[in-house]
């Protein structure tokens, strides 16, 4: 499957070569506009799965580009605005905006953003069906219901979310604060130790359950879903 490919349309050349440093850093492809006009024709031969789009650029402002994308289809975007008006925001959301950055922005925030839209936005038949299945432990995201050995177990969402990230990459190692870019996405920044708190409190629910996987921490890393091949 190809890269996601994000246009970032901004007037300020500074913005869109740090954004393109970041993007390109996490994997995506990039295409550049510098105004609304160069925007709109960007969008339609480059057909990119996400646009980064500033409020105020000459030409065509950012409204008018948003209402056009949004008449052509269903591509999401987001919205960059100096301005922190609830005005702003909700105009841009009214035309159809999928999310909105305020400048001065952190690169970070912007690429879980995207990433956080992306998952949102992701055709049906792209997404599992939301439910992992292994020996005696079922995570059900549909209902956000946990079954340990056939018994619904109370757990809150963001431990859910958690078991369910690290069973659907069986074996593979997640640093503290991929998981937390992955999990809690830009809503969370607090010390990355949530993480221990979290799968601490997994463990006891999922206490001697089966051999056949188990929560492991890997020192210096971070933890794994481990399942015995």
């Amino acid at each position: 499957m190809a890269n996601p490919k994000i246009l970032i349309a901004d007037d300020d050349k500074n913005i869109c070569e740090l954004l393109r440093l970041y993007l390109t850093k996490e994997g995506y492809e990039t295409v550049i506009a510098n105004d609304g006009e160069a925007a709109v024709e960007m969008y339609e031969s480059a057909k990119p799965d996400l646009v980064l789009l500033d409020v105020m650029m000459p030409k065509m402002d950012g409204w008018e580009v948003c209402r056009r994308i949004r008449a052509a289809g269903k591509t999401p975007v987001i919205m960059l605005t100096a301005k922190g008006e609830t005005f702003d925001k909700v105009l841009g959301l009214e035309l159809g905006a999928d999310d909105y950055v305020v400048k001065p922005f952190d690169s970070k925030e912007v690429v879980a953003r995207i990433k956080a839209v992306l998952r949102r936005c992701a055709p049906a038949q792209e997404q599992t069906d939301g439910v992992i299945q292994y020996d005696k432990l079922s995570v059900d995201l549909t209902r956000y219901e946990l079954r340990v050995d056939g018994k619904t177990v109370e757990a809150p969402p963001k431990e859910l979310e958690l078991l369910y990230y690290l069973a659907s990459h069986p074996n593979r190692v997640f640093t503290r604060d991929q998981l937390l870019d992955e999990v809690w996405g830009f809503e969370y920044y607090g010390d990355s130790r949530t993480i221990d708190v979290h799968v601490k409190r997994l463990r006891e629910k999922l206490e001697n359950t089966s051999d056949q996987w188990s929560l492991k921490t890997v020192w210096g890393v971070g933890y794994k879903f481990e399942v015995k091949e």
